[in-house]
């Protein structure tokens, strides 16, 4: 007697083989980095492009933080984007992070004070500052988010 044996092979991709992940885009976290970098694209562009600064050295300043975090958050928003994190698991991500908010927050923070105070009218400084500000606002809720997610409270297994 003969047998014959038929086997079927199935594979099915997982979210972390890597490729394109279009749905960070829809999750709050993705959205949260869309949004800080919008806000602080506007920002950059609105000091780049004002004649007439107030105080010189104070919008260089705001230039300098808003486009070093709009970078930084570019290559966060790239590295969830195309998964990229597991290709380098030697770095730990969640706390990488943490660490860019929480400076980013602060200094966003002081050169939107800055540029607020030393807009002198100048309608495209405030604007800037004001982007500043929304950016500091959605980066502090990332930071809120990213520290309950690196910072939280973790089972520690003993029984209270």
């Amino acid at each position: 007697m003969s047998h014959t044996v038929i086997t079927t092979t199935t594979t099915t991709r997982t979210p972390g083989d890597g490729g394109l992940n279009m749905g960070y885009t829809r999750t709050i976290p993705g959205l949260m980095k869309i949004g800080q970098m919008l806000a602080l694209l506007v920002a950059f562009l609105c000091v780049r492009c004002a004649r007439g600064w107030p105080s010189w050295a104070a919008f260089q300043y705001f230039e300098v933080v808003a486009l070093w975090f709009l970078i930084a958050f570019l290559i966060f928003f790239l590295m969830h984007l195309f998964r990229l994190q597991a290709k380098m698991p030697c770095i730990n991500w969640p706390l990488t992070e943490f660490f860019h908010y929480s400076v980013g927050t602060v200094l966003i923070f002081i050169a939107s004070i800055v540029a607020a105070v030393k807009s002198g009218g100048v309608s495209a400084l405030v604007v800037a500052s004001v982007f500043g500000f929304i950016a500091t606002f959605l980066m502090a809720v990332s930071l809120w988010t990213s520290y309950s997610v690196t910072c939280g409270s973790h089972p520690t297994g003993a029984a209270v």
